[in-house]
């Protein structure tokens, strides 16, 4: 199939309106000007006829007087036989006197002169056997005289008719103008819209294949400007999501192949000894269940990741007391801490109102969150986990005195496959699926960090259920 071109159809549809409404209105100008100049010649001949006709009508009157001699009197003394030739025409209805002194031919047409005799007035338009083109005007006299029946006045309209071609080519060249200016600017406008659609067009190609290194130039401040600006941006989106992605199975590999490795590791130690040295067996199956735990994790958070990507994260909420989960949460992490030297202050407070939600997600989010502080603290540090009630919302509070947080990536911490720090374990994720959880349970997670070694805090909020 041909491909149409905004171009193509610009020209088939706009252009071509705008040149039939032009052609319409050069028609109208042409006919208003011929009945204009047509009419006015008319008018003119009739008021000269009936000028004449009155002279003649008092000669009439002069019993004294000869017509014929004052009628071939009058037209030989009239003023205006240069450019009209005024006739006599006799009771037989030939012409028998002319102001120029030539008879025309006897064969003659006078349309003008037989609707005269019958409507008391005629005018005709035609040509004469020369192919001259002619206006005539005839008028009776035949009630106050016998001899003659009618005066006829003839003008040639040549000089009307070269007039009014005058304006016919002034009319069409201001039309051609218009259209030809319509053209430029017209395919002008096209172009600007035409060029940066192609450029867009190749350049989607490429981020199609992969390709996210081109950006559009953009020279507007128009809609086409902004839609160049949202492409851009959506190609710089998607680099960064690319970078990321790849970042994140580079990562995903690497925190799957440690567990592995000392999953192999150990099973193939323990394999060797036989069982004969229970220590080694004992440090091989905690080793184990560790990292195997450890796998578990990482494998849920890809699974809630990928239920968040399709749309099937759902919540089992129920009444559930908050403290109960936290607590737990801290418990699990309080012997790693301390193993590595952390210590973990948890002011827990007597009582705080229930909250409705789904107390695993709830205690997955906060095992997330402490393990974070843990993970990204170093032997001597502090974890302090705060809980309290304030305008009937929940704040649980996890600051650490860790390593910290850029101010540049702070931003970008809770986006999904984003990792601040590089050296610590961890696919990226975690934090996206758990602001995910706390969004669904109508609260909001904050991260907060004054730099880089200066520690960070979590801050959580959830609405408390109403009684």
């Amino acid at each position: 199939m041909a491909k149409k071109s905004i171009t193509k159809r610009w020209i088939i549809n706009n252009l071509g309106v705008i040149i039939l409404a032009l052609l319409v209105i050069e028609m109208i100008v042409v006919y208003a000007v011929h009945s204009y100049f047509y009419s006015s010649a008319k008018q003119y001949l009739v008021s000269k006829i009936n000028a004449v006709v009155s002279v003649l009508s008092i000669h009439s009157q002069d019993n004294a007087s000869n017509f014929s001699a004052e009628m071939r009197n009058t037209l030989e003394n009239f003023n205006e036989k240069d450019k009209i030739e005024l006739m006599a025409i006799n009771s037989k209805g030939r012409i028998v006197l002319t102001s120029s002194g030539f008879s025309p031919d006897d064969d003659s047409v006078m349309p003008d002169y037989e609707d005269a005799m019958v409507k008391g007035e005629g005018s005709w338009t035609g040509r004469l056997s020369s192919g001259e083109k002619i206006l005539a005007v005839s008028v009776p006299i035949s009630s106050f005289n016998s001899e003659f029946n009618s005066v006829r006045m003839v003008t040639s309209l040549t000089e009307i008719d070269n007039t009014i071609k005058g304006y016919i080519i002034a009319v069409s060249v201001i039309c051609s103008a218009i259209i030809l200016i319509i053209v430029v600017t017209g395919l002008y406008f096209a172009g600007s819209i035409v060029r940066p659609i192609r450029q867009i067009s190749g350049i989607a190609r490429k981020f199609a294949m992969g390709d996210f290194s081109v950006r559009i130039q953009n020279n507007s401040d128009d809609e086409i400007g902004d839609l160049c600006t949202a492409i851009n941006h959506m190609a710089d989106e998607l680099s960064n999501a690319e970078a990321m992605k790849n970042e994140f199975i580079s990562s995903v590999s690497h925190e799957l192949r440690t567990p592995l490795t000392a999953i192999k590791g150990w099973a193939e130690t323990m394999m060797v000894d036989g069982g004969e040295n229970p220590d080694t067996m004992k440090k091989g199956i905690g080793v184990i269940v560790n990292e195997t735990e450890r796998l578990s994790q990482m494998v849920e958070e890809l699974l809630d990741f990928s239920r968040m990507q399709n749309g099937h994260f759902s919540l089992q909420s129920a009444t559930m007391d908050i403290l109960a989960e936290l607590g737990d949460a801290v418990l699990i992490y309080s012997d790693k801490a301390r193993r590595d030297n952390i210590t973990i202050i948890y002011d827990e407070p007597e009582m705080l109102p229930f909250v409705f939600g789904d107390k695993n997600r709830i205690r997955q989010v906060f095992i997330n969150i402490i393990d974070n502080a843990v993970k990204y603290s170093s032997a001597g540090d502090t974890v302090t986990i705060k809980a309290a009630e304030k305008d009937n919302n929940i704040i649980v509070s996890v600051s650490d005195t860790g390593c910290g947080i850029k101010e540049t990536d702070l931003a970008k911490v809770k986006t999904k496959f984003y990792k601040a720090n590089h050296t610590r374990r961890g696919s990226g994720i975690g934090l996206a699926v758990a602001d995910e959880i706390i969004s669904l349970h109508g609260g909001s997670l904050d991260i907060s960090s004054k730099g880089e070694g200066l520690g960070t805090t979590v801050t959580i909020t959830l609405p408390a259920k109403s009684s």
